[in-house]
Protein backbone atom coordinates (compact mmCIF):
# COMPACT_ATOMS: atom_id res chain seq x y z
CA UNK A 1 0.00 0.00 0.00
CA UNK A 2 1.26 3.46 -0.93
CA UNK A 3 0.85 6.34 1.52
CA UNK A 4 1.32 9.96 0.41
CA UNK A 5 3.18 11.87 3.09
CA UNK A 6 2.07 15.17 1.55
CA UNK A 7 -1.12 15.42 -0.42
CA UNK A 8 0.06 18.58 -2.19
CA UNK A 9 3.16 16.89 -3.57
CA UNK A 10 4.01 17.24 -7.23
CA UNK A 11 3.11 13.96 -8.91
CA UNK A 12 4.27 14.96 -12.38
CA UNK A 13 7.50 14.36 -14.22
CA UNK A 14 10.70 16.42 -14.09
CA UNK A 15 10.59 15.45 -10.44
CA UNK A 16 12.63 13.58 -7.86
CA UNK A 17 10.78 11.99 -4.93
CA UNK A 18 11.82 10.23 -1.76
CA UNK A 19 10.12 7.17 -0.29
CA UNK A 20 10.58 4.69 2.54
CA UNK A 21 9.05 1.44 3.68
CA UNK A 22 7.11 1.94 6.92
CA UNK A 23 8.87 0.59 9.98
CA UNK A 24 11.59 -1.04 7.87
CA UNK A 25 15.21 0.00 7.16
CA UNK A 26 14.61 0.59 3.45
CA UNK A 27 14.53 3.96 1.70
CA UNK A 28 14.91 5.23 -1.82
CA UNK A 29 14.46 7.89 -4.48
CA UNK A 30 12.72 7.98 -7.86
CA UNK A 31 13.38 10.47 -10.66
CA UNK A 32 11.76 11.01 -14.03
CA UNK A 33 12.76 13.75 -16.48
CA UNK A 34 11.20 14.91 -19.73
CA UNK A 35 11.41 18.68 -20.31
CA UNK A 36 14.72 18.98 -18.44
CA UNK A 37 16.20 16.09 -20.46
CA UNK A 38 15.15 17.60 -23.79
CA UNK A 39 16.31 21.10 -22.77
CA UNK A 40 19.71 19.70 -21.83
CA UNK A 41 20.16 18.51 -25.43
CA UNK A 42 18.46 21.44 -27.17
CA UNK A 43 21.63 22.72 -28.86
CA UNK A 44 23.25 19.40 -29.68
CA UNK A 45 22.39 15.75 -30.26
CA UNK A 46 24.18 12.47 -29.62
CA UNK A 47 24.16 9.05 -31.29
CA UNK A 48 21.45 6.83 -29.72
CA UNK A 49 23.76 4.69 -27.57
CA UNK A 50 25.70 7.71 -26.27
CA UNK A 51 22.47 9.60 -25.66
CA UNK A 52 21.06 6.72 -23.62
CA UNK A 53 24.19 6.53 -21.45
CA UNK A 54 24.13 10.31 -20.96
CA UNK A 55 20.46 10.19 -19.92
CA UNK A 56 21.18 7.43 -17.42
CA UNK A 57 24.03 9.52 -16.00
CA UNK A 58 21.77 12.55 -15.63
CA UNK A 59 19.18 10.48 -13.75
CA UNK A 60 21.96 8.97 -11.62
CA UNK A 61 23.36 12.41 -10.70
CA UNK A 62 19.92 13.48 -9.44
CA UNK A 63 19.50 10.28 -7.41
CA UNK A 64 22.95 10.74 -5.87
CA UNK A 65 22.27 14.39 -5.01
CA UNK A 66 18.92 13.45 -3.48
CA UNK A 67 20.59 11.12 -0.97
CA UNK A 68 22.66 14.00 0.46
CA UNK A 69 22.01 16.98 2.68
CA UNK A 70 24.28 19.68 1.32
CA UNK A 71 24.41 22.99 -0.50
CA UNK A 72 26.61 22.91 -3.56
CA UNK A 73 26.92 20.56 -6.49
CA UNK A 74 27.55 16.91 -7.20
CA UNK A 75 29.49 15.82 -10.27
CA UNK A 76 29.35 12.32 -11.69
CA UNK A 77 32.20 11.60 -14.10
CA UNK A 78 33.02 8.57 -16.19
CA UNK A 79 36.33 8.14 -17.99
CA UNK A 80 36.76 5.18 -20.30
CA UNK A 81 38.59 3.81 -23.30
CA UNK A 82 35.64 2.94 -25.51
CA UNK A 83 33.45 5.07 -27.74
CA UNK A 84 32.88 7.51 -24.84
CA UNK A 85 36.12 8.90 -23.46
CA UNK A 86 34.53 11.28 -20.94
CA UNK A 87 31.03 11.84 -19.59
CA UNK A 88 30.14 14.43 -16.97
CA UNK A 89 26.74 14.96 -15.31
CA UNK A 90 26.20 17.58 -12.61
CA UNK A 91 23.33 18.22 -10.22
CA UNK A 92 23.05 21.04 -7.67
CA UNK A 93 21.36 20.85 -4.28
CA UNK A 94 18.42 22.64 -5.92
CA UNK A 95 18.28 19.93 -8.63
CA UNK A 96 19.59 21.96 -11.52
CA UNK A 97 21.20 19.54 -13.98
CA UNK A 98 23.57 19.72 -16.92
CA UNK A 99 25.69 17.10 -18.70
CA UNK A 100 28.05 16.49 -21.61
CA UNK A 101 29.71 13.49 -23.27
CA UNK A 102 32.88 13.32 -25.38
CA UNK A 103 32.83 10.45 -27.83
CA UNK A 104 34.44 9.02 -30.93
CA UNK A 105 31.94 9.36 -33.78
CA UNK A 106 33.24 6.33 -35.68
CA UNK A 107 33.19 4.03 -32.65
CA UNK A 108 29.78 5.29 -31.55
CA UNK A 109 28.31 4.74 -35.02
CA UNK A 110 29.52 1.15 -34.95
CA UNK A 111 27.46 0.32 -31.85
CA UNK A 112 24.32 -1.20 -33.34
CA UNK A 113 20.97 -1.75 -31.68
CA UNK A 114 21.28 -5.55 -31.83
CA UNK A 115 23.84 -5.70 -29.04
CA UNK A 116 22.80 -6.67 -25.53
CA UNK A 117 22.70 -3.94 -22.89
CA UNK A 118 25.92 -5.22 -21.33
CA UNK A 119 27.73 -5.36 -24.66
CA UNK A 120 26.61 -1.82 -25.47
CA UNK A 121 27.84 -0.49 -22.11
CA UNK A 122 31.24 -2.14 -22.53
CA UNK A 123 31.56 -0.83 -26.09
CA UNK A 124 30.80 2.67 -24.81
CA UNK A 125 33.17 2.74 -21.83
CA UNK A 126 35.76 0.11 -22.78
CA UNK A 127 37.94 -1.63 -20.23
CA UNK A 128 39.79 -0.10 -17.32
CA UNK A 129 37.55 2.95 -16.98
CA UNK A 130 36.68 4.68 -13.74
CA UNK A 131 33.65 6.19 -12.09
CA UNK A 132 34.16 9.34 -9.99
CA UNK A 133 31.71 11.18 -7.76
CA UNK A 134 32.74 14.63 -6.54
CA UNK A 135 30.74 16.59 -3.97
CA UNK A 136 31.52 20.28 -3.57
CA UNK A 137 29.70 21.80 -0.62
CA UNK A 138 29.36 25.57 -0.33
CA UNK A 139 29.67 25.45 3.45
CA UNK A 140 33.34 25.75 4.47
CA UNK A 141 34.31 24.88 0.88
CA UNK A 142 34.24 21.17 1.62
CA UNK A 143 35.12 18.79 -1.20
CA UNK A 144 34.75 15.01 -1.24
CA UNK A 145 35.68 12.65 -4.04
CA UNK A 146 35.08 8.92 -4.41
CA UNK A 147 36.59 6.86 -7.24
CA UNK A 148 35.74 3.27 -8.19
CA UNK A 149 36.31 1.22 -11.35
CA UNK A 150 33.52 1.06 -13.89
CA UNK A 151 31.96 -2.22 -12.79
CA UNK A 152 29.58 -4.74 -14.28
CA UNK A 153 27.55 -4.34 -17.44
CA UNK A 154 25.78 -1.03 -16.80
CA UNK A 155 26.06 2.38 -15.23
CA UNK A 156 23.55 1.21 -12.60
CA UNK A 157 25.92 -1.58 -11.52
CA UNK A 158 28.81 0.89 -11.35
CA UNK A 159 26.68 3.11 -9.14
CA UNK A 160 25.90 0.16 -6.87
CA UNK A 161 29.64 -0.55 -6.60
CA UNK A 162 30.25 3.08 -5.66
CA UNK A 163 27.78 2.93 -2.77
CA UNK A 164 29.21 -0.38 -1.60
CA UNK A 165 32.76 1.01 -1.57
CA UNK A 166 32.12 4.54 -0.30
CA UNK A 167 29.20 4.18 2.09
CA UNK A 168 28.95 0.44 2.75
CA UNK A 169 25.22 0.62 2.07
CA UNK A 170 23.54 -2.19 0.13
CA UNK A 171 22.07 -0.31 -2.83
CA UNK A 172 20.06 -1.37 -5.86
CA UNK A 173 19.71 0.91 -8.88
CA UNK A 174 17.79 0.88 -12.15
CA UNK A 175 18.31 3.51 -14.86
CA UNK A 176 16.76 4.04 -18.28
CA UNK A 177 16.75 6.68 -21.00
CA UNK A 178 15.49 7.24 -24.52
CA UNK A 179 15.13 10.27 -26.76
CA UNK A 180 12.22 11.77 -24.81
CA UNK A 181 12.79 10.69 -21.20
CA UNK A 182 15.28 9.52 -18.63
CA UNK A 183 14.45 7.93 -15.29
CA UNK A 184 15.94 6.13 -12.33
CA UNK A 185 15.10 4.30 -9.13
CA UNK A 186 17.50 3.87 -6.20
CA UNK A 187 16.70 1.73 -3.15
CA UNK A 188 18.96 1.34 -0.12
CA UNK A 189 19.05 -0.90 2.93
CA UNK A 190 19.91 1.15 6.01
CA UNK A 191 22.09 -0.09 8.88
CA UNK A 192 20.35 -1.77 11.84
CA UNK A 193 21.51 -2.14 15.41
CA UNK A 194 20.34 -5.76 15.34
CA UNK A 195 19.86 -8.19 12.48
CA UNK A 196 16.23 -8.78 11.50
CA UNK A 197 14.95 -11.72 9.50
CA UNK A 198 12.04 -9.58 8.32
CA UNK A 199 14.32 -6.83 7.07
CA UNK A 200 16.48 -9.31 5.19
CA UNK A 201 13.42 -10.89 3.58
CA UNK A 202 12.24 -7.43 2.57
CA UNK A 203 15.61 -6.63 1.00
CA UNK A 204 15.55 -9.85 -0.99
CA UNK A 205 12.06 -8.87 -2.16
CA UNK A 206 13.45 -5.48 -3.26
CA UNK A 207 16.26 -7.16 -5.22
CA UNK A 208 13.80 -9.43 -7.03
CA UNK A 209 11.44 -6.54 -7.73
CA UNK A 210 14.25 -4.39 -9.15
CA UNK A 211 15.43 -7.24 -11.37
CA UNK A 212 11.92 -7.58 -12.77
CA UNK A 213 11.52 -3.84 -13.36
CA UNK A 214 11.61 -3.31 -17.12
CA UNK A 215 13.22 -0.15 -18.55
CA UNK A 216 9.94 0.56 -20.34
CA UNK A 217 8.06 0.58 -17.03
CA UNK A 218 10.59 2.97 -15.51
CA UNK A 219 10.22 5.32 -18.47
CA UNK A 220 6.47 5.03 -19.07
CA UNK A 221 4.93 4.69 -15.60
CA UNK A 222 4.51 7.13 -12.75
CA UNK A 223 6.14 6.75 -9.36
CA UNK A 224 3.16 4.95 -7.82
CA UNK A 225 3.14 2.28 -10.51
CA UNK A 226 6.92 1.83 -10.36
CA UNK A 227 6.94 1.41 -6.58
CA UNK A 228 3.94 -0.88 -6.81
CA UNK A 229 5.88 -3.10 -9.21
CA UNK A 230 8.97 -3.24 -6.99
CA UNK A 231 7.29 -3.36 -3.57
CA UNK A 232 3.81 -4.76 -4.21
CA UNK A 233 3.23 -6.18 -0.73
CA UNK A 234 4.72 -3.47 1.49
CA UNK A 235 3.55 -0.19 2.98
CA UNK A 236 5.49 2.52 1.19
CA UNK A 237 5.45 6.15 2.30
CA UNK A 238 5.97 8.56 -0.59
CA UNK A 239 7.14 12.10 0.14
CA UNK A 240 6.67 15.33 -1.75
CA UNK A 241 8.66 15.95 -4.89
CA UNK A 242 11.32 18.47 -5.89
CA UNK A 243 11.35 19.87 -9.42
CA UNK A 244 14.38 19.12 -11.58
CA UNK A 245 15.40 21.71 -14.19
CA UNK A 246 18.08 21.99 -16.83
CA UNK A 247 20.44 24.67 -15.56
CA UNK A 248 23.72 25.59 -17.19
CA UNK A 249 26.02 27.92 -15.30
CA UNK A 250 27.52 29.51 -18.37
CA UNK A 251 26.72 33.16 -18.99
CA UNK A 252 27.99 36.37 -20.49
CA UNK A 253 29.82 37.29 -17.29
CA UNK A 254 31.76 34.01 -17.20
CA UNK A 255 32.65 34.22 -20.88
CA UNK A 256 33.83 37.83 -20.75
CA UNK A 257 35.92 37.03 -17.67
CA UNK A 258 37.48 34.10 -19.55
CA UNK A 259 38.41 36.28 -22.53
CA UNK A 260 39.81 39.03 -20.36
CA UNK A 261 41.94 36.43 -18.60
CA UNK A 262 43.35 35.35 -21.98
CA UNK A 263 44.53 38.91 -22.55
CA UNK A 264 43.95 41.51 -25.23
CA UNK A 265 46.77 40.40 -27.51
CA UNK A 266 45.64 36.78 -27.75
CA UNK A 267 41.95 37.64 -28.17
CA UNK A 268 42.74 40.21 -30.89
CA UNK A 269 44.91 37.63 -32.65
CA UNK A 270 41.96 35.21 -32.73
CA UNK A 271 39.75 38.02 -34.02
CA UNK A 272 42.20 38.77 -36.83
CA UNK A 273 42.35 35.10 -37.87
CA UNK A 274 38.67 34.22 -37.56
CA UNK A 275 36.87 37.52 -38.09
CA UNK A 276 35.10 37.04 -34.74
CA UNK A 277 35.75 35.36 -31.41
CA UNK A 278 33.27 32.59 -30.61
CA UNK A 279 33.15 30.77 -27.29
CA UNK A 280 30.79 27.78 -27.12
CA UNK A 281 29.69 26.37 -23.77
CA UNK A 282 30.78 22.75 -23.55
CA UNK A 283 27.65 21.74 -21.64
CA UNK A 284 24.75 23.52 -23.32
CA UNK A 285 26.46 24.24 -26.67
CA UNK A 286 25.34 27.87 -26.56
CA UNK A 287 27.69 30.03 -28.67
CA UNK A 288 28.83 33.47 -27.49
CA UNK A 289 30.10 35.47 -30.48
CA UNK A 290 32.20 38.62 -30.10
CA UNK A 291 32.75 40.83 -33.15
CA UNK A 292 35.43 43.49 -33.37
CA UNK A 293 33.36 46.06 -31.50
CA UNK A 294 32.59 43.63 -28.67
CA UNK A 295 36.24 42.59 -28.39
CA UNK A 296 37.40 46.19 -28.08
CA UNK A 297 34.72 46.82 -25.45
CA UNK A 298 36.15 43.94 -23.40
CA UNK A 299 39.44 45.75 -22.96
CA UNK A 300 38.16 49.32 -22.72
CA UNK A 301 37.03 50.55 -19.31
CA UNK A 302 34.40 52.84 -20.81
CA UNK A 303 32.91 50.04 -22.88
CA UNK A 304 33.10 47.17 -20.43
CA UNK A 305 29.63 47.77 -19.03
CA UNK A 306 28.08 47.57 -22.51
CA UNK A 307 29.67 44.31 -23.67
CA UNK A 308 26.49 42.24 -23.14
CA UNK A 309 24.62 44.33 -25.66
CA UNK A 310 27.25 43.54 -28.30
CA UNK A 311 27.40 39.74 -27.88
CA UNK A 312 25.56 37.85 -30.60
Amino acid sequence: MLHAARMDADTGYDTVRRFLVDEQPVRGHWVHLEDAWRALRANGEYPPAVRALLGEAVAASVLLAATLKFRGRLTLQMQGHGAVSLLVAQCTHEFGVRAVAHYDETLAAAIDAQRSAGETFRALVGEGGRFTVTIEADERNLRYQGIVPLAGDSLAQSLEAYFSASEQLPTCVQLAADEARCAGLLVQKLPQSEASAGAEALWQSVLHGMQRLAPETLLDAGVEAVLGAVLPEHDVRLFGGSTVLFECRCGEGRVTSLLRALGADEVREILAEEGAVTVTCEFCRRPYRFDAQAVEALFTDSGAADVSALIH
